[in-house]
């Protein structure tokens, strides 16, 4: 039995964060429908480019909100389910008639969590935007990039996963773990620009006691140091070096076949003379050839591989990181054994979804 198997879950069809948080949901067993604007709208997500990974596991069902009819189904579904996630900008599903109000009218236990970028209150929360945007705001992009070039963002795995959808579910199985006690719902207000602050905590803390600086690429894990940074290889490939702790970097030393005297760890005055030494050691071989060299050793170097190496290597082949099929998997892993990704259902009926609750 997956650990979420029994929860019932309202999912509003969107972009972003609420559609991996209702993936992360079903892959540990809830039983998700996710409510699409029509048929034909269920159809083209359904079918499109990297639908089968990020919708996996759970029911598309059209429906229109306009329809009497179906938005009276659809507060038929929220009085069956546990919980509610949507993402759509502030006062939307208000105007659709069905925001906290009705639908926790129909099930005090609901735990309704909405996921925005600026959240629901505050001077832009009507504003648009996008992940870059959250994280500017919120300080961490400034920390991302080269000193001497803009700020460049780490994807968006930061602000729309990170601090939408992790947060979304800490929030939302939070708010269900209090129902449980209570048997009173909650609203909970998952605001990306909270979640990547939040995620800043330890580069305040360093700040405070002065030991973190606001000037990009000049700090410990930023990528200025020579031992906590990538280097490329003869073949154009890359390593990380995360050397971090002294037996590590000791260890990483060795494996250049340099002392400690040649690069002592902390004399930042020689960080950038120690970077180019590595930097020119590291060229002299090929990537492989230094996964091999350091193998086994405390140095804390990998390569880094392209999303096609990552399937096929052999620790992720071992743990079943990846699927049969090359999307990720379902994590974490609970007893020794990985969740099941599950197939998408195509689009079905609203009335099959509440038949199935009832």
């Amino acid at each position: 039995m997956s650990p979420l198997t029994g929860l019932r879950i309202v999912e509003f069809d969107g972009l972003g964060p609420v559609t991996f948080l209702g993936m992360m949901l079903a892959d540990l067993g809830a039983d998700v429908v996710r409510l699409t604007r029509s048929e034909s709208a269920a159809a083209a997500v359904f079918t499109e480019v990297g639908g089968a990974i990020l919708h996996r596991g759970r029911t598309a069902v059209p429906v229109n909100l306009k329809d009497p009819q179906d938005h009276a189904r659809v507060l038929d579904l929220v009085a069956q389910s546990h919980g509610l996630i949507e993402g759509f900008r502030p006062g939307v599903m208000e105007r659709l008639g069905l925001g906290p109000e009705p639908c926790m009218a129909r099930n005090p236990g609901l735990v309704f969590a909405r996921v925005t970028g600026w959240g629901q209150t505050g001077p832009l929360a009507d504003a648009v935007g996008h992940d870059i945007n959250y994280l500017a705001l919120s300080g961490a992009l400034s920390t991302f990039g080269e000193a001497d070039r803009p700020a460049r963002p780490p994807l968006n795995l930061v602000g729309d996963y990170a601090g939408g959808a992790m947060m979304g579910a800490i929030g939302l199985l939070a708010g269900l773990l209090q129902a449980r006690t209570t048997g009173r719902g909650a609203v909970i207000d998952v605001a990306m620009t909270d979640g990547v602050a939040l995620m800043t905590a330890l580069f305040h803390a360093l700040k405070a006691q002065g030991l973190w600086t606001d000037a990009r690429d000049a700090n410990l894990l930023d990528g200025s140091t020579p031992f906590y940074r990538c280097y490329r290889c003869r073949d154009g490939g890359e390593v990380a070096v995360g050397a971090l702790e002294p037996r590590f970097y000791a260890a990483l030393l060795a494996g250049l076949d340099l002392t400690p005297e040649d690069a002592p760890q902390y004399d930042r005055s020689r960080w950038g003379e120690i970077t180019d030494r590595f930097a020119a050691i590291f060229a002299k071989r090929d990537r492989d050839d230094w996964t091999a060299r350091f193998a086994g050793t405390e140095a804390c170097v990998t390569p880094v591989l392209s999303l096609g190496e990552a399937v096929s290597n052999a620790h992720n082949r071992a743990r079943g990181t990846f699927t049969a099929e090359g999307g990720p998997a379902p994590a974490p892993v609970f007893n020794g054994t990985r969740p099941a990704a599950e197939a998408s259902a195509g689009p079905a009926d609203i009335a099959d979804a509440l038949a199935r609750w009832s």
